[in-house]
């Protein structure tokens, strides 16, 4: 099982990145896939998830509507779309995996510690 993060990059206030998760195997594999992002000094938080075949999706309450999560089974990926990007947005990005013996009810998908695979990560700098 792995997971591959990548896109990132430097982007201007107010801009757009998306970010890609290249699974092995299949996306359905998966019970749910996430994105996490983890800032200098601070702690890896919770961005966005997805539950695979439900298609449910969760936010970060503070993203504010700005992220969307998405997959393309045929493409083995789930994407991070980042709109109206701001300097606090600046982390290392990081995707993550958990199957069906590792489930979660509601903000439980937050926690980074039940989230057993893990892809490397990517930087995102937003800067003017």
């Amino acid at each position: 099982v792995q997971l591959q993060a990548f896109g990132g990059g430097l982007a201007q206030p107010g801009g757009s990145l998306r970010l890609s998760c290249a699974v092995s195997g299949h996306t359905l594999d998966y019970y749910a896939i996430a994105w996490f992002r983890q800032a200098p000094g601070k702690e890896r938080e919770g961005v966005a998830c997805l539950k695979m075949r439900e298609g449910t999706s969760y936010y970060a309450d503070s993203l504010e509507g700005r992220f969307t999560i998405s997959v393309d089974d045929a493409k083995k990926s789930v994407y991070l779309q980042m709109n109206s990007l701001k300097p606090e947005d600046t982390a290392v990005y990081y995707c993550a995996g958990r199957d069906r013996n590792n489930r979660f009810v509601g903000r439980a998908w937050l926690d980074p510690r039940r989230w057993r695979f893990w892809g490397q990560g990517t930087q995102v700098t937003v800067s003017s």
